[in-house]
């Protein structure tokens, strides 16, 4: 009985201490939402409503009322940094970085920002240094990854490779194929200076850093060609097969060029009908007419586009086949003591084949291109760095034909 006693008294003393406490919070909740400049409440509707210009006028409203709003600064910068505005950007952090009540964790971020804002802006000095200065701490691993594209963007390949490094043991990730690539940067700057034995040890240490690297065989073979030795340069281009066979395209000039200086086209026709039986064909194709039209002439090469139209039709076979075909009938076109019937019809018939290869030039002049597998960004030439996101190896080897 004593105990139920207590329990009714102590039943209304929780709940008027629990309303007690509700009340205090809704005050304190008042307070705060009443301390706050309603410029801040107008910035985020209109950032809501996605009208980030009026946005900023209002958090600049809200910065200068109360200059201690350090988040509220860094959203700021941000929405400079955006609107492209780095000047403005500049301003804004560095005012932050600058100040010396500024906890540590906060000033590191503002120095962050700063480097982002400076490598926007094109000062890349400004920008390294600033970063250079997280070496350590939160923001660490985030400024290396901004380090290594500002030294790609500068060409430092050497610094690429140490930031490369460092981010390899502090994410415990792989970046074999930045460093092999930075490697190959390397290498064609030393061919370009005529350094031939700095050339080989680059491409030589790219081989070791990632095996299935592509890159450094072609220029291992592009050495020894420039040193005239052929027979080696072969080697390194056909040994791309084993590799990864979808590449050839990309010697595949090269190859027939120095089974020309050794006197074997043969052998590189051989080799060139052999691939055109297979999926390369596509990629292959202008490489093995013109091989073939300069061996053997134009009705050899008509021949073989016509092959290869029954076996893989597409608009770049028709083309050459026409562009074959008109050069056949340009040379049996009838001169001289010929009959005027024969010649008319002569003419007529080259004049008909002409006119169609100029057609299907015109059409497939911008056809094939190559498309780059994270952005898609599209090129007639191939790149071992996408011009549109930067990353390394994102082009596959082979030309997509689109009419659009």
């Amino acid at each position: 009985m004593m105990f139920e006693t207590w329990w009714l008294l102590a039943l209304p003393l929780v709940f008027g201490l629990g309303w007690m406490a509700a009340r205090f919070d809704v005050r304190q909740l008042i307070s705060e939402q009443g301390a706050l400049p309603r410029s801040y409440f107008k910035g985020l509707n209109f950032l809501l409503n996605e009208q980030p210009d009026k946005a900023i006028d209002a958090f600049i409203e809200v910065a200068r009322l109360d200059p201690e709003t350090t988040e509220l600064h860094f959203a700021l910068g941000a929405l400079f940094r955006r609107r492209g505005e780095t000047e403005r950007a500049i301003r804004v952090h560095q005012n932050l970085a600058t100040r010396p009540d500024l906890p540590e964790p906060e000033r590191e971020h503002a120095l962050y920002e700063l480097g982002q804002d400076f490598l926007r802006a094109g000062l890349l000095d400004r920008a390294e240094e600033s970063l250079r200065r997280l070496m350590s701490g939160p923001y660490a691993a985030s400024a290396k990854r901004v380090l290594l594209e500002l030294y790609e963007v500068e060409k430092e390949w050497q610094k690429a490779i140490d930031a490369a490094r460092e981010l390899q043991t502090l994410e415990q990730k792989s970046y074999s194929v930045q460093i092999a690539q930075f490697c190959c940067e390397l290498a064609q700057d030393a061919l370009q200076r005529k350094r031939r034995e700095d050339a080989v040890k680059w491409l030589n240490q790219a081989v070791a850093e990632n095996p299935a690297n592509v890159r450094a065989p072609i220029l291992l073979g592009d050495v020894a060609a420039a040193a005239g030795d052929a027979r080696a340069a072969l080697g390194h281009w056909l040994g791309i097969e084993r590799q990864d066979a979808s590449f050839l395209p990309l010697v595949a000039d090269r190859v027939v060029k120095a089974y020309a200086s050794l006197q074997e086209e043969g052998t590189a026709l051989e080799w060139l009908r052999g691939l055109l039986k297979g999926k390369l064909a596509p990629e292959l194709l202008d490489t093995a007419y013109k091989a073939e039209l300069d061996v053997n002439g134009p009705e050899a090469a008509a021949r073989l586009m016509r092959d290869q139209l029954r076996r893989q039709p597409t608009l770049l076979a028709l083309t050459r086949y026409f562009e074959a075909q008109a050069a056949v009938a340009e040379a049996e076109t009838p001169v001289g003591d010929a009959p005027a019937a024969a010649e008319a019809e002569g003419d007529e018939e080259a004049k008909e084949t002409t006119a169609i290869r100029d057609l299907l030039q015109l059409r497939t002049r911008n056809l094939a291109r190559y498309t780059c597998r994270e952005c898609g960004f599209r090129a007639r030439l191939f790149y071992w760095q996408c011009p549109g996101c930067n990353r390394w190896e994102t082009y596959a080897p082979r030309r997509s034909e689109t009419l659009g």
